[in-house]
């Protein structure tokens, strides 16, 4: 074999090596990236998950088309895990939390079931289901702190990732003042779960968020108000429990 034979034939086996190389690595981090997210989520290979769904305020079953919208970016998320979901109406979900990944999506006054993860997961807030007086509908309130709803305008939505039940797998809950507040969450969700992943590392957190001028700017525009997770997740104190006596 003469030399310039040698050097045709190194050099294929080096760009051989160094795009093999290449493939690993870039495979190696999709695979981290992935396990990271199915983590998470709670959504390991072949799991099975609910996406529990409201019905819109004044129908029978029917499902507003933000919710819609938000369920669908959920089933992305589900897919990109590899994962399968089950669609399940609010009262039709009478199982309990914690051997599956569940997704709940809409407001206590539209779903039956976020308002028994309201009362069970995250005692320290309420989201008033009255219609009167307008000015205090759909309110969230959060020990002392009220935020009250602007149609169109100024509007909030509680994303919870919270852990219960025996089985581990984590509740998410999209509870918003209106519809498109949920989607806003979702999407919220599904462009900052890493970030979200890295610094609450797969534990509860529940994040008050501000959607802004949606008439506008749809469900695009979000804020982060607070993080809420010790205040929701404290159980109010009875009137009738005495206060801790003075330390001495």
């Amino acid at each position: 074999m003469n030399e310039d034979l040698r050097n045709v034939v190194l050099g294929v086996l080096a760009t051989g090596l160094s795009g093999s190389i290449g493939w690993l690595t870039r495979t190696y981090l999709w695979r981290r990236k992935l396990r990271g997210k199915q983590a998470f989520f709670g959504l390991p290979d072949h799991s099975e998950c609910l996406l529990v769904v409201n019905r819109e305020a004044g129908s029978e079953g029917a499902v507003h088309r933000f919710d819609v919208s938000a369920l669908l970016e959920l089933a992305a998320l589900v897919k990109e895990c590899g994962a399968h979901a089950q669609i399940v109406q609010h009262d039709l979900a009478q199982v309990g939390f914690g051997d599956r990944t569940e997704f709940c999506v809409g407001g206590p006054g539209s779903n039956r079931r976020m308002a028994a993860h309201l009362g069970s997961l995250l005692p320290g807030l309420v989201m008033s289901t009255a219609t009167e007086p307008v000015e205090r509908r759909g309110e969230i309130r959060i020990g002392e702190d009220r935020y009250p709803m602007e149609r169109g305008v100024t509007e909030y939505v509680l994303l919870a990732r919270v852990t219960a039940g025996e089985g581990g797998r984590p509740v998410f809950l999209f509870c918003g003042q209106r519809a498109i507040t949920n989607q806003a969450a979702t999407r919220y969700l599904a462009r900052h779960h890493a970030r979200l992943a890295r610094r609450y590392r797969g534990g509860t957190f529940v994040l008050l968020l501000k959607v802004v001028n949606s008439q506008a700017y749809g469900p695009d525009v979000v804020e982060l108000v607070a993080d809420v997770t010790r205040q929701a997740t404290a159980r109010p104190l009875s009137p009738a429990t005495p206060p801790a006596p003075a330390a001495t």
